[in-house]
C-alpha cells in the first residue's frame, strides 16, 4: 500500500459512475476516522489538506499521519493539497511528498489562470504528482478561501476545453452552485419546505452536462459540497452552539453529480459538525470528563459514521476497491 495519484482512481470512478470523497484532515482522530471508514467500506479515498491545516498541524505531521493511515488501513490513499494559492505552496507540497495538488487560479484572469496552472502542472508532472485546476469561483468561506456572493461566478462551459488543453491539468474543479462552509446560502436565496427547513437553489446540472459533452471522460471536481446535516446542527445548537440557518447541498443532488462526470467531491464542514456534536454531547452528559481521549474518542466515532454514510449513500464508492 502507498500514497498514490488520483489518475487511476478517477478513471475507475468515471467508468463506474461514482465519486471519490476528498475529506479534509486536521488531526490524528480525523485521519483515523476517514481511513478506517474507507477500509471497512472498501472505498478509495483522498485525504485533503488545506493551507489552514498545514499551518495548524504542520506538513511533517500530516505526512506522517497519512503514511501511518496507509499502513493501518491497508488502503491506497491520495494526499491532496486543497486550494493552493500560488506556485510556491504547490511546489512545497510536491517536494514534501503529496501525490496531488490543487492550484486555485480562479481569482485571476483567464489567461493568468492558465499561465499559473500550466507552471504548476509542468513542475508536478516532472515529479510524479497530479494537478487539479479551477474555473469559476465558489462563494463562501473555508480557511483562507473567502469569496463573496457578488464575486462568485459559474464556470463557463465554452472555456473548459481551452483551459484543459493549454494547461495539461489532470482534473478540473467547476462552479455549478456549491459553496464553501456551513453557511452556504442566505435565507433570501432559499425556499422553505413544509417543515420550515431552508432549501437551497438546485445545482446547475445543465452546466455540468455541457462540460461533460465538451470534455468526455475528463474528471470533474465539486468543492463546497458538504450537506450540513441538520441533526448535527440541531444537537450543537441544543447543547449551547450557535449555528443559525446553516444550509448545505442536498445529498441527492450530490449523488446525481457523482453519477455523471464528477469524480471527486470535497467534504469538510460535515466532518467538523459531526466532531463538534460528539464533543459537545460528552461535555453535556459527562461534565466531569477532562481526558481528551474520552471526548475525542466519541468525536472520532461520529466522523467515522459520517464518512461511511457519505461513501455509501452519496459517493457510491463502497466496494470499488474489490472491482
Amino acid at each position: 500500500m502507498a500514497l498514490v495519484t488520483t489518475t487511476e482512481m478517477f478513471k475507475k470512478a468515471y467508468a463506474g459512475k461514482y465519486a471519490i470523497g476528498a475529506f479534509n484532515i486536521n488531526n490524528m482522530e480525523i485521519v483515523q476516522a476517514i481511513t478506517e471508514a474507507a477500509g471497512e467500506q472498501r472505498s478509495p479515498v483522498i485525504l485533503q489538506v488545506s493551507a489552514g491545516a498545514r499551518k495548524y498541524a504542520k506538513h511533517v505531521y500530516l505526512m506522517a499521519l497519512a503514511k501511518a493511515a496507509i499502513e493501518d488501513s491497508g488502503v491506497d490513499l491520495a494526499l491532496h493539497l486543497d486550494h493552493g494559492a500560488d506556485f510556491e505552496i504547490c511546489k512545497s507540497c510536491i517536494d514534501g511528498g503529496f501525490s496531488s495538488v490543487m492550484i486555485d487560479g480562479s481569482h485571476h484572469s483567464f489567461e493568468d489562470n492558465i499561465a499559473l496552472t500550466k507552471k504548476v502542472v509542468e513542475y508536478a508532472h516532472a515529479h510524479g504528482c497530479v494537478v487539479e485546476g479551477e474555473l469559476g469561483r465558489l462563494a463562501g468561506i473555508e480557511d483562507d478561501v473567502k469569496v463573496s456572493a457578488a464575486d462568485s461566478s459559474y464556470t463557463q462551459p465554452d472555456e473548459v476545453e481551452e483551459f484543459v488543453s493549454r494547461t495539461g491539468v489532470d482534473s478540473l474543479a467547476i462552479a455549478i452552485g456549491t459553496s464553501h462552509g456551513a453557511y452556504k446560502f442566505t435565507a433570501d436565496q432559499c425556499t422553505r419546505n413544509a417543515d420550515g427547513v431552508l432549501v437551497p437553489p438546485p445545482l446547475r446540472f445543465d452546466i455540468l452536462e455541457e462540460i461533460e459533452k465538451r470534455l468526455p471522460g475528463f474528471p470533474i471536481v465539486l468543492h463546497g459540497a458538504s450537506s450540513v446535516p441538520q441533526e448535527y446542527v440541531k444537537e450543537i445548537n441544543t447543547l449551547g452552539g450557535k449555528l443559525p440557518d446553516a444550509v448545505g447541498i442536498p445529498e441527492e443532488q450530490l449523488r446525481k453529480a457523482a453519477s455523471m462526470a464528477v469524480c471527486k467531491i470535497n467534504i469538510d464542514s460535515d466532518i467538523r459538525l459531526a466532531m463538534t456534536a460528539g464533543i459537545r454531547r460528552v461535555f453535556n452528559e459527562e461534565p466531569q470528563v477532562f481526558d481528551p481521549r474520552e471526548y475525542l474518542k466519541v468525536a472520532r466515532a461520529e466522523v467515522k459514521k459520517m464518512v461511511a454514510h457519505k461513501i455509501v449513500d452519496v459517493l457510491g464508492s463502497n466496494g470499488a476497491l474489490d472491482k
